[in-house]
C-alpha cells in the first residue's frame, strides 16, 4: 500500500524533477517508509511507499522490469500473487523480491493489459511499455484504491490523491460546479468528475491509455462490470455452504502480510466474522471499536454506542482490544485535518472514520474490515422496496432518482444555488447522470426480483464505491492500510448469482424508512421485518455467538442529529450566520438558514445536509483560500 503519482507531457518536453518530488512528497503520509522518483525525458513517476510485503529493498518503487522495457509505480496488494508467481515462473519468469509488485510486473509482460482480469486484490497503478511508448493507468474491479488524473493541454497528471496534482504549477484549484450539483443531489459524485475543476477520478475497473506524444491517443476502457444476474438451479444448502467457503478463503487470503494485521469491530456480524477468522489465524489480534459518548443525544440515537456488542465479541475471540470514545466537539476540532485529507467529498458523515483509523495506525499497518457484505447480500431491504411496485422500467427510474436525491432535489436548486451557477448546474442535470449509472449494462424486468438486482447494482456502483474512496483517505492519512475480505473476486463472482429470494424475505411487504432519520435503520429494520442479508447470516452464524447472526449491522455514525440541534448548535450557527461564509459564493444564505433552522426547531432532520455544508465551507477554506492543517503540504510559490 503506497501514494503514486506522476507527469507525462505529451509535448515532449522534460519533466521537472523538483515539481514531480513535491507532487510525491505531497502523499507521503501513504508511505513513510521510503520514497522514489523515476524520469525519463518526458515522462516521470513517484512513489511513496507503505512496506507491508517483502520489507526489504528489493520491493523499492519504481519498480523496472529486468530489460527495462515496463516500468510500475502501484498502490495496492494483489491477494493472489503467489499462484500467479508459480504459473510465472513455470513459463520462464525469474523473481529477486517477494513482492507482489514484480508479480504484477512479470504478469504485464507475459499478458499484457489481459493480466488484470487475473488479479485478485485492490490496486491502483502506472505502467510505463517503453517499447510501445504507452502509458497505462489502471484501477482494481471494484474502486477500493483511488487514482486521480488531470489532462489539459500537454500534460497528463496522475496520483493516488488530488493534493499531488495540485503541486504542478499548471493546476490550480477551483470549484466544478457539474460536479458540486452532484455533490448536493446524492451526497456523492456519481460520475468521474471531482469538486476539482479538471481533475477526475479514473473509474473502477478502468484502463487509461495514451501514447507518448500523441494526445489524440487516449482511452479509457471498462475491463470488468457487476452482473445481479441470479443462477436459478443454486440449492438454498448448498449456497450457504458454498458462501461459507468462499468467505474464510477471502479473510485468509487477506492476512497476507509481513507486519501486523488488526481489525476493526463493531457490533455487527460482518467485521465480528471477519474478525473471528483473523483471531483463529493470528495470534493476539488487536481489534478496534469507535464510540460514543452519549449523555447529551436522545431518542433512537440512545442505540449508537457498539462498545458493548464489540467487547463481548473481543471476549469471545479473546482479542486485544482498543477503544475511543468521541463526543460532541470531536468533529469541529478535527475538521481542518479530515477535509484535508478527504479532499474528494463523498458520502455520509466521516469524521469518526478518521479517529478510529488514527486509533488503529498506532498499532498496526493493516486492518481488516467488514464492508461490502450489505451491497453484495441486500443488506438495505427498505432502499430495495420503495423500487419493487412499478408501472414498468421507467417509473422505477424516475422513483429511484427521487429517492436517492439525499440532500437537494431539483425542484429547490434554484433557490439553493447562486443564479450565476444555474446554467451550469442546469446543463448537468443530475437525473442524466443517475440514468448514466442504471443503463450501464442492460435492463430487463420480469418480475421484482430483477428491479431489486438492479437496485444492488446501482448502489454497489455508487454508495458502496463512495464508502471504498473515504475509507481509503482517511486511513491513508495515518499509514494505515484497510482490506476488505468481501470484495475477494471469488466470493464477489458467487453473490452476484445468489438468488434474491435467498437474500430478502419478502418482496411484498413494503416497510419504509427515512434515510434522514437518524439511528441504527438497518437494525431498525431488521427487529421489524427479520429481513435483510439472509442468506449471508446463515452462512455467517458459524461464526458469531449463538444468536448473534440474528442482530443486524448497526453502522457507524455519531449522534449528530442531537449534537447538530444541542452542542454543536453554535458551531454550526457561526460558521453559516456569517455572510463571508465561503460556501456562498456558490449557495444561497436565506435558503441554506431556512433549511438549517428546520433542523433546529425539530420540523425536519437535516443532519445529512448540515454535515455536508460543514464540509464543503471547510472544502473551500483548505483548497481555495489555502488554510492548510499543520504539517500539510501546500503549493510552491
Amino acid at each position: 500500500m503506497c501514494g503514486i503519482t506522476g507527469i507525462l507531457n505529451l509535448d515532449g518536453s522534460p519533466v521537472s524533477v523538483p515539481v514531480l518530488q513535491r507532487m510525491t512528497d505531497a502523499v507521503r503520509h501513504r508511505g513513510p517508509d521510503g520514497d522514489g522518483i523515476w524520469t525519463d525525458s518526458s515522462l516521470g513517476f513517484g512513489h511513496r511507499r507503505l512496506s507491508i510485503i517483502d520489507l526489504s529493498p528489493l520491493g523499492h518503487q519504481p519498480m523496472q522490469s529486468a530489460d527495462g522495457s515496463l516500468v510500475l509505480t502501484y498502490n495496492g496488494e494483489i491477494y493472489n500473487f503467489q499462484n500467479l508467481r508459480v504459473e510465472l515462473e513455470a513459463r520462464g519468469h525469474a523473481f529477486r523480491s517477494r513482492t507482489d509488485t514484480e508479480v504484477l510486473l512479470a504478469a504485464w509482460a507475459e499478458w499484457g493489459e489481459a493480466c488484470v482480469n487475473r488479479l485478485n486484490g485492490m490496486f491502483a497503478f502506472a505502467l510505463w511499455d517503453a517499447r510501445r511508448r504507452t502509458l497505462f493507468l489502471v484501477r482494481d474491479r471494484y474502486g477500493v484504491k483511488p487514482l486521480y488524473y488531470w489532462f489539459r493541454g500537454p500534460h497528463l497528471l496522475f496520483g493516488s490523491e488530488v493534493k499531488a496534482l495540485l503541486q504542478h504549477p499548471a493546476v490550480s484549484a477551483s470549484v466544478c460546479v457539474p460536479a458540486l450539483n452532484e455533490y448536493f443531489s446524492f451526497q456523492n459524485v456519481f460520475s468521474d468528475l471531482t469538486l476539482f475543476d479538471g481533475v477526475k477520478l479514473l473509474p473502477p475497473a478502468t484502463i487509461l491509455s495514451v501514447r507518448a506524444g500523441d494526445p489524440e491517443t487516449l482511452r479509457t476502457r471498462r475491463y470488468w462490470d457487476y452482473d445481479f444476474s441470479e443462477d436459478p438451479s443454486l440449492d438454498e444448502e448448498e449456497c450457504v455452504e458454498e458462501l461459507h467457503r468462499l468467505f474464510e478463503q477471502a479473510v485468509q487470503r487477506q492476512l497476507v502480510a509481513d507486519v501486523e494485521v488488526g481489525s476493526y469491530l463493531s457490533g455487527g456480524i460482518d467485521s465480528g466474522s471477519v474478525t473471528c477468522i483473523s483471531a483463529r489465524n493470528l495470534p493476539h489480534l488487536k481489534t478496534f471499536t469507535g464510540g460514543f459518548d452519549l449523555s447529551s443525544a436522545s431518542g433512537l440515537e440512545l442505540a449508537f454506542d457498539e462498545r458493548t456488542r464489540a467487547e463481548f465479541l473481543s471476549n469471545a475471540y479473546k482479542t486485544e482490544h482498543y477503544e475511543v470514545v468521541l463526543k460532541a466537539g470531536d468533529m469541529e476540532r478535527v475538521m481542518p485535518q479530515l477535509i484535508w485529507h478527504l479532499e474528494d467529498l463523498r458520502v455520509g458523515q466521516s469524521y469518526p472514520n478518521f479517529y478510529v483509523s488514527r486509533l488503529a495506525s498506532r498499532f498496526v499497518k493493516v486492518v481488516m474490515s467488514g464492508a461490502g457484505g450489505d451491497e453484495l447480500f441486500a443488506g438495505y431491504p427498505w432502499r430495495y422496496y420503495r423500487a419493487v411496485v412499478n408501472d414498468d422500467a421507467e417509473h422505477y427510474l424516475e422513483k429511484y432518482y427521487r429517492y436517492w436525491q439525499r440532500l437537494i432535489p431539483d425542484s429547490l436548486k434554484p433557490s439553493f444555488f447562486q443564479p450565476a451557477l444555474h446554467p451550469a448546474v442546469n446543463g448537468h442535470p443530475t437525473s442524466g447522470v443517475f440514468r448514466s449509472v442504471m443503463n450501464g449494462n442492460a435492463f430487463s424486468v420480469s418480475g421484482p426480483e430483477d428491479y431489486v438486482n438492479r437496485s444492488l447494482y446501482f448502489e454497489i456502483k455508487t454508495f458502496l464505491h463512495g464508502l471504498l474512496v473515504v475509507e481509503d483517505k482517511l486511513s491513508m492519512a495515518h499509514g494505515l492500510e484497510t482490506r476488505v475480505p468481501f470484495l475477494d473476486n471469488d466470493l464477489v463472482d458467487f453473490a452476484l448469482r445468489v438468488p434474491v429470494r435467498y437474500k430478502l424475505r419478502n418482496l411484498s411487504h413494503i416497510v419504509r424508512l427515512n434515510e434522514n432519520a437518524p439511528g441504527p435503520k438497518t437494525e431498525q429494520y431488521y427487529n421489524e421485518t427479520g429481513d435483510g442479508k439472509l442468506i449471508l447470516r446463515r452462512a455467517l452464524e458459524r461464526y458469531v455467538p449463538p444468536g448473534y447472526a440474528g442482530g443486524a449491522k448497526q453502522g457507524f455514525s455519531a449522534p449528530d442529529a442531537s449534537w447538530f440541534k444541542g452542542e454543536s448548535i453554535e458551531y454550526i450557527k457561526n460558521l453559516f450566520d456569517d455572510r463571508r461564509a465561503r460556501i456562498y459564493d456558490y449557495v444561497q444564505p436565506d435558503t441554506v438558514r431556512s433549511l438549517l433552522n428546520e433542523h433546529f426547531t425539530g420540523q425536519q432532520n437535516r443532519r445529512l445536509l448540515i454535515w455536508s455544508l460543514v464540509c464543503f465551507e471547510w472544502w473551500c477554506r483548505t483548497f481555495l483560500d489555502g488554510q492548510l492543517p499543520p504539517g500539510a503540504i501546500g503549493r510552491s510559490t
